[in-house]
C-alpha cells in the first residue's frame, strides 16, 4: 500500500478480519459479512520510521490497542470491498499525517514596551476602580 512517494506498507503487515455490520442493507446486513476490522501493528513495523511511528501512535488515539496495533473499523458501504477500500484508505491518511514532522515553538519573551502597556492597562483600571468606591466620610 503506496502512502508517499517514499513510504510503502507492504499487504503482509495489514490484516483484515470481516465481521457483521450494522446499518443499513436490509436482511442482507444479517447474512453477509461486509463490515472490516482493519489491524496494523505499529510498534513493530518495519517499514515505518521509528518516529513516524511514534507519531503514528500518538495520532491513533482510542484505535491503538496496549500492544501497539492500530484497529480500524469500516461498515459505511453495504459492500465488502468498499469497506475495505474505505479502511485501508483511512489507514493511509492516518500514516500520511504522521510522516508530518511537527514545528518546534521557539520560547519567546514579552517585551519590554509589552510589559509597560500591561501594567499602564492596570493601573488605568485600577483608577477606576477606586474612583468608583462610595466612600464614607465617618458620620
Amino acid at each position: 500500500m503506496r502512502i508517499t512517494d517514499t513510504l510503502t506498507v507492504d499487504d503482509g503487515e495489514l490484516e483484515e478480519r470481516f465481521v457483521r455490520a450494522s446499518g443499513p442493507g436490509g436482511q442482507n446486513v444479517n447474512k453477509v459479512s461486509t463490515a472490516v476490522e482493519l489491524r496494523f501493528d505499529a510498534r513493530r513495523s518495519p517499514s515505518l520510521p521509528v518516529q513516524v511511528s511514534i507519531r503514528l501512535q500518538k495520532l491513533a488515539g482510542r484505535r491503538l490497542t496496549d500492544d501497539g496495533v492500530i484497529v480500524i473499523r469500516a461498515d459505511r458501504h453495504r459492500t465488502q470491498e468498499r469497506n475495505r477500500d474505505d479502511a485501508r484508505q483511512r489507514l493511509a491518511e492516518l500514516i500520511k499525517e504522521a510522516t508530518f514532522v511537527p514545528k518546534v515553538r521557539l520560547k519567546t519573551k514579552p517585551t519590554r514596551a509589552s510589559k509597560e502597556r500591561r501594567l499602564e492597562g492596570k493601573k488605568v483600571r485600577s483608577t477606576t476602580k477606586r474612583l468608583r468606591q462610595s466612600r464614607s466620610d465617618g458620620d
